[in-house]
Formats: C-alpha cells, structure tokens, sequence
C-alpha cells in the first residue's frame, strides 16, 4: 500500500472547497436561463457583485489544476513494473463506476424538482457515453484527467530519462502556449492558426499535460530550501492572483450583458497567471513538513471524489437558502453558499462510505 503523503491531502481538500466556491460565485454573474453555474452569456446586478466575484472566484480559478497535479503528481511515470493496460485497469475502476452512478443520477433526479423534463433526461441518457448531462456541468473536468490518464504510459518513458534541463524546456513552450489567449486577442491568428486549422505550433505543449510535467519535475527535480519556496511560492500567488481577479473585474460592466467566454479570458485554467497562480500555490503546500494530515484532513481527501461528483446537488439547495431566503450581501453569500455545500458534501459521502461496496459510488 503506498504511504500517503500529508501536503496532497491538504491540497486536494483546498481544491475540493476551491470548485464549490467558483461554482457558489456563479450563481451572482450568470445570466438569466443559467443554472447553477454561469452560461454563456453573464450578468453581474451591481458594484458589490463584481467586486467579490473577481475575488472570490478569481482565487478560487486554481482549483481545476490543482486537481490535474494532485492526480498526477504520484502516477508520473507509472511504475516501470506495471503495463498501461495495469495502469488503465486501476485508475479507471476507481473513477469510471463512481462517474457512471452520478451521470444516470443528474439525468433523472432533477425531474423531481422540475430542474429538467423528461424529454431533457431522455437526450441526456441517450448521449451517455458522448457527453456529460445538462445539470452536471461540472463533469466537463472528467474528460481532460481521462485523457491525462491515457496519456500516463505514453509520457512515462520520456519523464524516466529526461533530465531537468530538458523538462524546463517542456515547461518553457507550455508557458509560452498559455498566452495563446491574449495572444489571440490582441493579435487575432497566431502560429498557423486559421479557420481550417486550430492546432498551432506549440499545441502539443499545451493544455493539461503541461501541470502533469510540471508536477513531476517539482517532485523529482526541484530541490529548493523550504524557504525558498515559501518565498517564490507567496510572490507567485499573490502576483498570478492579482492578475487572474484583475482580468474579470476590469471587464465586468454591472448591468450589462456580456459574453461569458470573453469576460473569462484570464480565468482559462491553462492561461499564464492561472499557472502562475497555482504553482505558487503547490509551492507553498510543498512546505507543510507533517508526516501525517489530521484524520478529518485525511477523511475528506479521501472522500474529495465522491464530494465533487455530487456538490451540485447541493449547490443549488445553499443558493436558495443564502441568496434568496436569506438575501445576504454577496460577499456573505457566496463563502456561506460554498462552506455549507462542503459541510453537506463531506457528511453525505461520509455516510454513503459506511455502506458495502461504497466505491462504486464515491470512488
């Protein structure tokens, strides 16, 4: 059994928290016909909306790579005595089953409620293995990690003999390709885009195999003092921070409708100050030096999967308690809708945990 190490504990609660206070901030800039997470078009009622939403989830924009370097940061390379389809057997028994429960659950579950019709749940069911439903949105973010999943043994070979150098240069075209969005703004088609093809040059390096690198070369290569990394990672935060809750809030107009993709630009999770964000991030939890996590830290890392898959559920319940009920100010609203949707997640999936063959459901 592989020994747990303490600070991915920790980071993977943080994430998990992180994803229900983006998607608690969406619920004050999505436009009307949203559910409980912004659409395509984005709407913020008033001064105070834009401020705490630009940091509230400006901050929390880490959350999504976050998880793609938790979930890679002890599988990269695979165990040399392993073969990929041993590596695919595992991963995907553990995620799969726990995906496949929830999936059929948002297509019929809302009906109850009268969130989707039945017309809604039956294309929902019919497109099972093509997509993920109308109410679970957030499902999007199991694609790219089964991808990264796949993509494990192809990399593995590479990341056994490459040397730092080497991966500094990987991580060197990553970084230049999560520009590529403002490049594009600024500049329209670059680096043989065109309307016939949308594979630049450095799209190879791009996207979410580029944290994966990332974390193994911190975790194989990187070998600065605690302080250093206490230092680097603390600038690197708080300059990556700034810059991701500046890019919304210089663009979020109250009381006008706006594109959601571009009022967005800088929250992309594969853009510059994202990445820039997050590694200050890892760096800083890289420093917590405790062999073990506290039970309950442990408990709901480990219970993290389950959380995520249902926090939706829940979501909209909070929304309707702190947002309409209750009418807190929004930068009440927002941290109470996400801690109380955690607290709910966490106390399901640990009673859900107590019943035979709980893993099927929770991972």
């Amino acid at each position: 059994m592989v020994k747990r190490v303490a600070f991915l504990d920790y980071v993977r609660v943080f994430a998990c928290f992180l994803v229900m206070l983006v998607h608690a901030s969406e619920n004050f800039y999505g436009a009307e016909g949203s559910t409980d997470m912004a659409g395509p078009q984005s709407f913020l009622a008033d001064e105070s909306d834009r401020l705490w939403v630009s940091l509230y989830d400006g901050f929390s924009r880490m959350s999504v790579p976050l998880f793609m370097i938790v979930s890679t940061f002890l599988l990269a390379p695979m165990k040399r005595e392993q073969t990929s389809w041993q590596f695919y057997a595992r991963r995907f028994k553990r995620i799969l089953p726990p995906l496949a429960v929830f999936m059929i659950l948002y297509s019929t579950l809302p009906m109850l409620w009268g969130q989707i019709d039945g017309a809604t749940s039956a294309r929902d069911l019919s497109r099972f293995f093509l997509n993920f439903p109308t109410m679970a949105g957030h499902f999007w973010f199991m694609y790219p990690l089964i991808g990264l999943y796949l993509f494990i043994p192809i990399i593995s070979p590479w990341l056994e003999k490459a040397t730092a150098r080497e991966e500094l240069f990987f991580i060197g075209l990553f970084l230049l390709s999560t520009c590529i969005p403002y490049l594009n703004r600024w500049f329209g088609e670059v680096w043989g885009q065109c309307f016939w093809n949308e594979y630049h040059m450095l799209w190879n390096f791009s996207g979410y195999v580029g944290y994966m690198v990332l974390a193994h070369y911190i975790r194989v290569h990187l070998d600065w003092s605690r302080a250093k990394r206490l230092a680097v990672g603390f600038a690197a935060m708080t300059a990556g921070a700034a810059a991701t809750i500046y890019s919304f809030y210089a663009q979020a107009v109250p009381g006008v409708i706006l594109e959601t993709p571009v009022l967005e630009v800088g929250w992309a999770f594969c853009t510059i100050n994202c990445v820039t964000l997050t590694l200050g991030t890892f760096l800083l939890f890289t420093c917590i030096s405790a062999p073990e996590a506290p039970r309950i830290v442990t408990d709901m890392s480990k219970l993290s999967y389950g959380m995520f898959l249902m926090h939706i559920f829940w979501l909209g319940l909070w929304v309707g308690v702190f947002k309409n009920t209750l009418a807190l100010p929004t930068v009440a609203a927002i941290p109470s809708i996400a801690v109380a949707t955690f607290v709910s997640c966490y106390v399901t999936a640990k009673l859900i945990s107590f019943l035979p063959k709980s893993k099927w459901i929770i991972g």
